[in-house]
């Protein structure tokens, strides 16, 4: 019997826990769902993602209001992908920020990525009617940026530690709370989707820089949130396995003249037992082979996800 499409068959509603991490310091799990954050400055809050609908922002906005009442200046983007940025405008902030290439990624693939992320996670698009557009970022950096908090609040250091996840990848930093949001550059207990990765510097330098915050919590993509320092390590480490077994499956069905079939099967089987009953890894395994095998062949750049495309990679790897 053929698998449902990614996670199209997925429609079960998650159970969210906020977490605070330190003095106005918050995260938002969902059970493997995307993770959000905020941190409260003196008068003002920065928010970190934005969700894939104006509603299911809305949603998070609520549970926040229960804490803090401040205005929401701030609205940081980690990456582009739909299901994290569809839903700034419910946040109404004067400064959206991102990296430079992550509004290249935007204005380059974006109308796409949206129509294949909705095929692929409809759960996650609450209300998709309400979308009013492509997110664009008002502020984009190259490497580093700062946000002052005010008071004892110390400050928001944003950088770009090297490609991985995405080209654009940036992580949030407060040095006061040790706590760093990683965006999907680790992911705690759930399975990585690489489908537009740059997947050797992300399983190499990128991590390597990551691990140099020496985090007391990091806030990954999807999952529990790691809390000390042994912990936060492990959640880097375990994201780089995930990566390496990838490599170490596909590479040498490449290098062989196989075919993408046999990688596919060859890293299922090889990931399955330690990674296999992670949220999405069936979902998102199909997409991050052919994406690993592009890479091999030579291909830098990662092409865009059209749904036409998710469809016909999903039909000859998971079908």
């Amino acid at each position: 019997m053929a698998k449902p499409f990614a996670s199209s068959a997925d429609m079960t509603a998650k159970t969210e826990t906020l977490e605070i991490l330190g003095d106005g310091v918050y995260a938002l799990t969902a059970q493997g769902d995307p993770n959000v954050g905020a941190i409260e400055g003196e008068d003002f809050i920065v928010a970190i993602e934005a969700r894939a609908t104006p509603a299911a922002a809305r949603d998070w906005l609520r549970t926040l209001r229960a804490h803090t009442q401040k205005p929401i200046k701030y609205l940081v983007l980690t990456h582009y992908h739909a299901v994290r940025v569809l839903g700034a405008s419910a946040f109404e902030v004067e400064h959206i920020i991102s990296s430079d290439v992550t509004r290249q990624l935007i204005e380059e693939r974006g109308e796409q990525d949206w129509a294949s992320e909705y095929g692929r996670m409809p759960r996650l698009f609450k209300e998709f009617e309400g979308i009013p557009g492509l997110t664009r970022p008002t502020q984009t950096f190259a490497t580093r940026h700062e946000i002052e908090l005010g008071g004892e609040r110390g400050k928001l250091e944003l950088q770009f530690n090297g490609r991985g996840h995405t080209a654009g990848d940036i992580v949030v930093w407060h040095d006061k709370s040790k706590t760093l949001f990683a965006g999907d550059l680790v992911e705690a207990e759930a399975a990585l989707y690489t489908g537009d990765a740059h997947h050797f510097e992300w399983a190499g330098a990128t991590l390597d820089q990551l691990k140099q915050y020496r985090a007391q919590n990091l806030v990954g993509g999807r999952g529990a949130v790691a809390r000390g320092e042994a912990a936060c390590d492990a959640a880097i480490e375990q994201t780089r396995a995930f990566l390496q077994g990838m490599i170490d499956q596909v590479g040498p069905v490449f290098r062989r003249g196989g075919t993408l079939k046999e990688a596919f099967e060859a890293t299922h089987q090889a990931l399955a037992p330690q990674f296999g009953r992670w949220p999405i890894f069936e979902h998102c395994l199909p997409f991050n082979v052919q994406r690993l095998w592009d890479e091999f062949d030579g291909i830098s750049w990662p092409r865009i996800w059209t749904a036409e495309r998710d469809r016909d990679v999903w039909a000859q790897l998971q079908g």
